[in-house]
């Protein structure tokens, strides 16, 4: 069995997979948080824009890594 194709599509798939956990993780605890204390959520929202550009930044790395590499 031979294996053919590019191994940098393998290693962004797998380099997807962290910041999509990620993303799920803080946008599900950013609703959980602005059900228990309506008054916050403005405060939350914006801490959750900034840790998904931070997430999402991890995404990034990952698709440019397979092209350097």
């Amino acid at each position: 069995m031979e294996l053919t194709g590019d191994i940098a599509t393998i290693g962004y798939g797998l380099a997807t997979i962290g910041p999509g956990i990620g993303l799920g993780l803080l946008v599900a605890k950013t609703q959980e948080a602005t059900a228990r204390q309506p008054e916050v959520a403005g405060p939350l929202r914006v801490n959750m824009f900034i840790g998904a550009a931070l997430v999402e930044a991890l995404g990034l790395i990952g698709f440019a890594a397979g092209f350097v590499f």
